[in-house]
């Protein structure tokens, strides 16, 4: 409305550190230039336009670190260490919407496959759920050998 969009944002961010600091920048391990959680990822174009990209992102594995809940559906905020096929390792956050079946199967440590945008390489990653188990397992043994070397 009134003000620059990066100003709003920003306000919006300080907003959601007040209110829930569980979600801050700080304690998710992330940059400053991550752009934060949205409040409610519906009704954001710019959650919902990143979820869109997210689907048909670049697979690559993250070991979970830690979760947070946002809401009782259950939303869920996933940290993971991010591993690519390119060797690049960065701290990936999902807002996921899970099952309380998929919600109590969490356990940090676990290897997931998750999609990233590497043209953006935001911290924002999503859960593969769609991945061929076979391409999961080929990018592992990838990963794995390289840092046999």
């Amino acid at each position: 409305m009134f003000g620059s969009k990066k100003k709003r944002r920003a306000s919006l961010n300080d907003l959601m550190a007040q209110l829930r600091p569980d979600l801050s920048r700080e304690s998710l391990g992330v940059g400053p230039d991550f752009p934060g959680v949205a409040p409610n990822p519906l009704l954001s174009s710019e959650a919902r336009k990143r979820k869109a990209e997210l689907r048909s992102g670049t697979l690559a594995l993250g070991v979970l670190v830690n979760w947070r809940e946002v809401n009782s559906n259950p939303r869920v905020v996933l940290m993971f260490d991010v591993e690519t096929a390119d060797g690049i390792s960065f701290r990936g956050i999902a807002d996921e919407d899970l099952t309380i079946t998929e919600l109590t199967r969490l356990a940090p440590g676990q290897t997931l496959p998750v999609r990233y945008r590497p043209a953006v390489m935001d911290h924002y990653v999503a859960l593969a759920r769609d991945a061929d188990p076979a391409h999961v397992q080929q990018l592992s043994d990838e990963i794995a050998s390289r840092k046999r070397t």
